[in-house]
């Protein structure tokens, strides 16, 4: 039996991703002003079960607030709950806690982040 190929390329789904992902990406890390100490609620939009309530001091927990807005926040849910002195200490850490087409859009876009992969997550 002959194998039929498409005259269509079927699109690679890791770059479908990051695209997606490349899309919502603030301009500039500095933009990134979320709160660095209480409590945050996450909207509806943004985490519609399980856990939405995150305390920004607790290291685990803010793990947990970072990977859940990376994955699931537009551009303004980045700005708003993301704080870029967080996102850069605990980088090393929580770039392994996402997904590959995630990371990707996040350190090409940011190259300071590629680069403290080795230091230890804050």
């Amino acid at each position: 039996m002959a194998v039929t190929r498409s005259r269509f390329p079927v699109p690679n789904a890791f770059e479908l991703l990051r695209e997606q992902y490349a899309k919502r990406l603030p301009a500039r890390l500095e933009d990134l002003t979320g709160p660095t100490r209480g409590s945050v609620d996450l909207p509806l939009h943004v985490v519609w079960s399980g856990r939405h309530s995150y305390d920004v001091e607790q290291p685990r927990s803010r793990m947990g607030l970072y990977r859940t807005v990376l994955a699931e926040g537009q551009r303004e849910d980045l700005v708003a709950f993301l704080n870029r002195d967080l996102l850069v200490g605990q980088w090393p850490v929580l770039r392994t806690l996402i997904s590959r087409p995630l990371r990707d859009a996040w350190e090409t876009a940011f190259p300071e982040l590629a680069t403290v992969r080795g230091a230890s997550a804050a």
